[in-house]
């Protein structure tokens, strides 16, 4: 049971080592793209393409769902990102129990964004987590558990394929386990849970009175999706990576000001304690490039503050 490209290395992992895959669960078909065309998730289309059958109920706790799962009679139940919280008839279903491919290392990250939220908070550290599922939020018992260092440069959309190559790999080893019975699980300790913020296109906006540390994570946090921006007057500006600076000699700054714009130095906007450069920058209806290359094109006045405001 899964939706988004971070599920397929896992399915891929479980049909490659020889497991019986009797069916494959994701959400339904969603509009995507500028035509809002019906596109079906990276999940379904894998399972097209295998000739496995497929499952897409509206709610996983529909009568009819759980019936078709009965009769399926898995063994085992895997999910990965599935996007819906399984209802406790359906995780009893199966003799083995249901187990999650989590991308943080529990309780710490519980919830949707933990790959995002990781980057935010300035870890060092991430993981995946394979647990087994009860009626909690992501609660239950760890099987087994891999950590990874975080990049100092690295973005979610970077940090997200390689944890999901990971959880692929730590799926891998908790299969090997159930096929000499049920492991046993290690009980979360409760006290030292933490929970994601849910990722919103608002979150993306800039608030330049953050330190610089925080700027930063959070342009990683927020890249590819939904994207950091800010306002340079009335253009709305995508900000792809942004830099540390350091000028030791620069005093009265305002936050959201621009204290260098050139070749030489670059884009470099004041947070409430330090510089920052925007190194890799996007206008509206261009391609992302380098900030040099944006200001050949873009002349910025020195000491202009950027809103990061509430223009639409």
């Amino acid at each position: 049971m899964g939706t988004p490209d971070f599920s397929v290395p896992s399915l891929e992992t479980i049909a490659a080592e020889g497991y019986e895959l009797i069916g494959v669960v994701t959400q339904p078909d969603r509009p995507r793209g500028r035509g809002k065309r019906l596109l079906p998730s990276p999940v379904k289309k894998w399972a097209i393409e295998k000739g496995i059958d497929i499952y897409q109920p509206v709610k996983a706790r529909d009568e009819e769902f759980i019936t078709q799962i009965k009769r399926l009679a898995p063994d085992l139940i895997v999910t990965a990102a599935y996007g819906q919280i399984l209802p406790k008839n359906i995780l009893d279903i199966p003799p083995l129990g249901c187990i999650n491919v989590h991308a943080s290392l529990l309780p710490k990250y519980r919830g949707a964004s933990p790959i995002q939220q990781a980057i935010m908070d300035g870890e060092s550290k991430t993981g995946i987590t394979i647990m087994y599922m009860d009626e909690g939020m992501d609660t239950g018992d760890i099987i087994l558990q891999m950590e990874t260092l975080i990049h100092p440069d690295e973005n979610a959309g970077d940090l997200h394929d390689r944890l999901a190559a990971l959880g692929a790999k730590a799926l891998s080893e908790s299969l090997e386990l159930f096929t000499v019975g049920k492991p046993e699980g290690i009980p979360q300790i409760q006290e030292d849970a933490t929970y994601c913020q849910k990722i919103d296109k608002d979150m993306g906006r800039i608030n330049w009175d953050m330190d610089i540390d925080r700027i930063r994570n959070n342009v990683r946090a927020l890249t590819p999706w939904p994207g950091a921006y800010t306002y340079i007057g009335s253009m709305r500006l995508k900000v792809w990576e942004a830099g540390q600076v350091e000028y030791s000699d620069l005093k009265d700054i305002t936050p959201g000001q621009i204290v260098y714009a050139d070749e030489e130095h670059g884009l470099v906007i004041s947070g409430s304690d330090g510089l920052i450069r925007l190194s890799k920058v996007q206008a509206p209806g261009k391609r992302a490039m380098d900030d040099v290359e944006f200001l050949r094109g873009n002349r910025l006045k020195v000491n202009t503050v950027l809103d990061g405001g509430d223009k639409v």
